[in-house]
């Protein structure tokens, strides 16, 4: 069983303007599931296709599994989920040792730019960078399956 231990953050958009960001992953995801005790999540990414199956969260703890499947399959299946697409641009930024995530969302979630890390364990410490502003690690707003809705 493999482990998500993430902590998630809001982002300074001034902040991380100055890091003058460009390309980035684009990734359209929906969800054929958002139940709170396990969430089913189809994406494409960077012409990838992927399904992946979280449990629920235990703090910042969850079960994880995600699989690559083929991206024919994975945009037929993002179909499915319409319109309740989610489209964003993911950059990863290393900072002390870490890859932070910053997803920059755009569509109906334009503005929203959110970090993600992960960690090797719940109560590792770790050193913020300074685009980075509240944690929202534990509140369910900002999950991409309730932003999905």
């Amino acid at each position: 069983m493999a482990l998500e231990i993430e902590r998630k953050f809001l982002v300074d958009a001034e902040k991380i303007s100055a890091l003058n960001l460009s390309g980035g992953e684009k990734i359209s995801q929906g969800y054929l599931s958002t139940e709170p005790n396990k969430t089913v999540r189809v994406r494409v990414k960077n012409n990838r296709g992927f399904l992946t199956i979280k449990s629920k969260n235990v703090g910042i703890v969850r079960s994880e599994f995600e699989y690559e499947i083929p991206v024919a399959d994975a945009e037929e299946i993002l179909k499915l989920c319409e319109p309740n697409i989610l489209q964003k641009v993911r950059h990863k930024i290393e900072h002390a040792g870490k890859i932070f995530e910053v997803d920059i969302f755009f569509g109906r979630h334009e503005g929203l730019i959110l970090a993600e890390v992960e960690l090797n364990s719940a109560d590792e410490k770790i050193d913020l960078p300074n685009w980075i502003g509240e944690e929202v690690s534990d509140n369910p707003k900002y999950y991409n399956s309730n932003l999905s809705a």
